[in-house]
């Protein structure tokens, strides 16, 4: 018999988290070879664009692992949409994730009414779409090789 609890409970969110990476561990030769490796723990990557009196104007959230840059967010003021803003934040996350972290490809999530045009335009290609996430939206999951 068992008892389900639906409380959000901060000490078993970390117990289970570990007790997974333990049996993917063991279970995955890919995941085992990046033990002890640069690429074993996710890293936070950051890239802020501010401007002439040092205002956000734009700024990019990520993380590297195992090899891939996951960008998290991208965003730039409307003063500054089409000036390639996004563009030079995309770039230099990509190069630093490149050339100080060894990443090989990157990946994002972005929804129909953002910017997978942009993406694309950047290089990326689509591998899925979640429609109606949220109701009425489509997700799109992109990748690019760095």
């Amino acid at each position: 018999m068992f008892r389900f609890e639906t409380e959000v409970d901060r000490e078993r969110r970390t117990l289970l988290s570990g007790r997974l990476h333990e049996d993917n561990v063991a279970a995955s030769a890919g995941l085992r070879a990046l033990l002890s490796t640069s690429a074993e723990h996710e890293t936070p990557l950051e890239v802020w664009a501010l401007d002439g009196q040092g205002a956000l104007a734009g700024g990019l959230t990520g993380r590297t692992w195992a090899h891939w840059l996951h960008v998290d967010l991208l965003w730039v003021d409307a003063r500054h949409r089409g000036s390639g803003l996004g563009s030079r934040l995309l770039a230099e996350a990509e190069r630093v994730a490149r050339t100080e972290r060894g990443c090989t490809r990157s990946r994002l999530e972005t929804w129909d009414f953002q910017a997978p045009e942009f993406y694309r335009k950047q290089g990326y290609e689509e591998i899925g779409r979640v429609e109606d996430y949220p109701p009425g939206v489509t997700e799109f999951i992109l990748t690019k090789r760095l």
